[in-house]
């Protein structure tokens, strides 16, 4: 009887608790304001295109690894990769539209560097002792670059978004600052 009285305590206290919050996340702000909106683009969030674009990329990805069940091995292996590569590219991509931000951009650029990184990998499987060795090094040192060069976009989007008051960052502090020694001292 006891466990009964606890579990209707605790789900009254859970029931008002969230009855309580409910109105705190209704938003009162105009439509046209999307300062209170975590996504610049609500428009494009919302829109029936962006719906649409979403489903074509499932709808690709859905035929480009169909395409793949005629081939066998690591052709067949390379070829998935590459259908599910193009898909999380475009849907980062079109995160980065909808959102509109430099950290969007940011996350577009990271995904299509891992991405191409993953496909490049399996590719290098069709190969064997060296070739396949260094076939994987050169891959990794593409996904290096391509992850530094979408680290220094970053950090010129968000400077070029920043507000004019703000003091400019020490250049001992700036992250962008041991950007250019690292690359040179790793090569």
């Amino acid at each position: 009887m006891k466990m009964k009285t606890l579990y209707a305590a605790l789900s009254g206290a859970f029931l008002l608790g969230a009855a309580t919050l409910a109105p705190a996340q209704t938003s009162t702000a105009p439509a046209g304001n999307t300062a209170a909106h975590p996504v610049k683009n609500t428009e494009a969030a919302m829109s029936s295109d962006y719906r649409a674009q979403k489903k074509q990329i499932d709808d690709t990805y859905k035929q480009d690894k169909a395409a793949c069940k005629g081939q066998s091995g690591n052709a067949k292996d390379v070829c998935q990769k590459e259908a599910k590569a193009k898909e999380k590219i475009a849907k980062a991509d079109l995160e980065a539209q909808r959102k509109g931000t430099p950290h969007a951009q940011y996350e577009a650029a990271k995904t299509k560097a891992e991405q191409n990184y993953e496909v490049a990998k399996e590719k290098c499987e069709d190969q064997k002792g060296k070739e396949k060795s260094a076939c994987k090094k050169q891959a990794k040192a593409d996904e290096d670059k391509a992850l530094a060069e979408a680290k220094s976009e970053r950090g010129s989007m968000a400077s070029n978004t920043s507000a004019p008051s703000r003091a400019p960052a020490p250049a001992s502090t700036s992250p962008n600052s041991n950007a250019p020694s690292k690359t040179s001292s790793g090569k």
